[in-house]
């Protein structure tokens, strides 16, 4: 009689109870761009979930352990992670569990009780409930953003529709009506084609004399400030003196005849046109074939501006910008021929003037914007307002503050904090972080737009609105709330295009 084997019977219980596994498909092993799993022996597998107790991938084999032990129930399992070891204290080799408010970073139990000690700090878990709070303002600004922007794809693409059906309605129509009077209009069809080529050529040589008038005008412009910074620097007083009368001011500049804005009419006038030349061809011939003529030739077809996208194209809109000594705050001393700035805690003994800042660290440029205009702002320590104001602005109480009234637009830039204040409203600004802002205005269009400035040019807030009087570039020291003096530096560089604020 045979003997019961309990161990071979055991076994072969677990066996049918667990099962034989498959060998696992190669597509379930890792690769080179996948998370592997800490505890395969030989080749390993696709983590399944990573954990953020045990520091350690898993794949599903080796997750077992979590889903079946209590104390391991309570584990932290997130997606497959990568950045697990960035959790590790480097100097302790703990969990960084705990967030310093003070320092703005994640630290570990031993770093609260040593380097940290004195500082603010909480929970990492409480710290990321706060800000995910922050997040959802941020996200509905965003999506409104987002919408606006495709409303706007929307209305773009309905005006290439109108301007192709219109386009195609016109030459529709003119072709019915000139195939009908074939024998008639076959030498005027080939005049109008004529006319029509050579007033583009006529238009493209207007504006090509134009472009090159401008550039004779810079290149002119250009030599004169460099003969100015080579007289300023000259110690030969004979020669300043000689040559200053002729080199002290620019000339007057013409007029430049720009396009202006007008009603999109695309081709509606030439086709009325030509339907009135099927009624009155005999008429048309000797007296109304001038207005035809003047239709073809004005479209009305208005042109959107082009979308800057490279810094190199902003910086042809740059130009020298100073600041005005009649604006200044007394708290702000200006140097280096007006082009540098520095906040001091004692007010200077200026002359009095009615277009002086009185209750704020703030300035306004000399010139005036009312073009296309491109600068750029460096900025360190606590801050700085940068951005565009009126001239109206007032000069005393709430109201002179930039970004409180609708006279200003200006975006708050700081270690930790970035908004965009205009009207007494505020807006959350979230992108790269750097120390130099570029502004970019185009007053006509009514554009305005903030972008950070590093290897790469990103663009952090935009304005599209309507501007009814000229603008001038607002600079304002920003002291966040530190209580020790802070000296804020600006400055501005012909060579490197840029205004430079520092703060100590």
């Amino acid at each position: 009689v045979l003997v019961r084997n309990t161990v071979l019977a055991d076994l072969v219980d677990d066996m049918k109870k667990v099962g034989l596994q498959a060998t696992p498909a190669d597509h379930c092993y890792a690769g080179p761009e996948d998370v592997a799993c800490d505890f395969c022996t030989d080749r390993k597998l696709k983590a399944f979930r990573s954990c953020l107790q045990c520091l350690v991938s898993y794949c599903e084999q080796h997750l077992k352990p979590h889903w079946d032990f209590p104390a391991l129930k309570k584990h932290k399992l997130i997606n497959p992670s990568k950045k697990l070891q960035e959790n590790i204290c480097s100097k302790h080799g703990e969990l960084k569990a705990i967030f310093c408010r003070t320092d703005q970073q994640c630290i570990c139990y031993l770093c609260s009780l040593d380097d940290h000690k004195d500082h603010s700090t909480i929970s990492a878990a409480a710290e990321r409930t706060e800000r995910q709070k922050q997040l959802t303002p941020s996200r509905q600004k965003m999506k409104q953003q987002l919408q606006d922007c495709e409303k706007d794809v929307k209305l773009l693409q309905e005006e290439l529709v109108a301007i192709s059906r219109s386009a195609d309605k016109a030459l529709t129509d003119s072709e019915k009506t000139f195939t009908e009077l074939i024998r008639l209009i076959e030498s005027t069809k080939s005049l109008i084609k004529q006319q029509i080529e050579n007033q583009q050529k006529t238009e493209e040589n207007r504006v090509k004399k134009l472009l090159e008038k401008l550039d004779k005008e810079i290149t002119e412009l250009r030599g004169k400030d460099a003969e100015l910074e080579r007289l300023s620097q000259t110690e030969d007083h004979i020669e300043f003196l000689h040559m200053f009368p002729s080199l002290s001011g620019p000339e007057e500049r013409a007029e430049t005849s720009l396009p202006k804005q007008r009603t999109r009419r695309y081709f509606q006038d030439v086709t009325e046109m030509i339907s009135e030349v099927g009624n009155k061809l005999q008429s048309f011939l000797s007296q109304d074939w001038p207005r035809v003529s003047r239709a073809v030739a004005n479209p009305d077809v208005l042109l959107p501006l082009e979308e800057l996208t490279v810094r190199a194209e902003f910086l042809k809109f740059s130009q020298p910008i100073t600041l005005d000594p009649n604006t200044v705050n007394m708290q702000l001393v200006l140097s280096e021929r007006n082009r540098r700035a520095t906040y001091r805690s004692i007010k200077q003994m200026y002359p009095a003037h009615s277009e002086r800042f009185q209750n704020r660290s703030q300035v306004l440029s000399r010139e005036t914007l009312t073009r296309r205009h491109y600068w750029e702002v460096e900025w360190s320590g606590n801050g700085a307002f940068i951005g565009v104001a009126y001239k109206t602005i007032s000069r005393t109480g709430d109201n002179s503050e930039f970004g409180k009234t609708d006279k200003s637009w200006v975006l708050l830039c700081s270690e930790s904090l970035r908004e965009f204040r205009h009207n007494n409203s505020i807006t959350q600004i979230l992108g790269p972080q750097s120390k130099r802002i570029g502004v970019y205005l185009d007053h006509r269009a009514g554009l305005l737009s903030f972008y950070s400035i590093s290897e790469a040019m990103s663009l952090l807030h935009r304005v599209q609105t309507t501007f009814t009087q000229p603008l001038c570039a607002a600079f304002r020291a920003y002291h966040g709330l530190a209580s020790q003096s802070t000296a804020v530096f600006l400055t501005f560089s012909t060579e490197r295009r840029r205004f430079t604020i520092t703060s100590k």
